[in-house]
């Protein structure tokens, strides 16, 4: 498994970013605890990825891991040259609207998946 850990900028100065792992036999990133995650489908003989179901429990909400997830899943993309599918109606309702600097590494043929 690849770890993504990074740093950003808060009130009070860096805070750490959630460490999120990309867990390739699964199909997901997910956080440490393997608690909250998103789940993706590879699709076009490995050429797409499609984020098909972000995962984060009522007691972890509000902290921003569904974002971080969203993150790593596009960073993974974009540096393996994969375009992207955003199926899961949080990537492709609030994630995407929110970063427009992504929209760039979605998938152009077919806008969701029939899953």
């Amino acid at each position: 498994m690849a770890a993504a850990t990074t740093k950003s900028e808060g009130e009070g100065g860096a805070k750490a970013v959630p460490k999120i792992l990309w867990n390739e036999r699964r199909n997901k990133f997910e956080t440490e605890d393997k608690e909250a995650y998103i789940q993706y489908v590879l699709r076009n003989d490995g050429k797409v990825m499609d984020l098909v179901h972000t995962f984060v429990p009522s007691s972890k909400r509000g902290l921003g891991l569904a974002s971080h997830l969203c993150v790593a899943a596009f960073h993974h993309a974009h540096s393996h040259s994969l375009s992207v599918i955003p199926t899961c109606s949080y990537v492709s309702e609030t994630f995407v609207p929110r970063n427009p600097s992504w929209k760039s590494v979605l998938h152009t043929e077919g806008a969701k998946s029939n899953i």
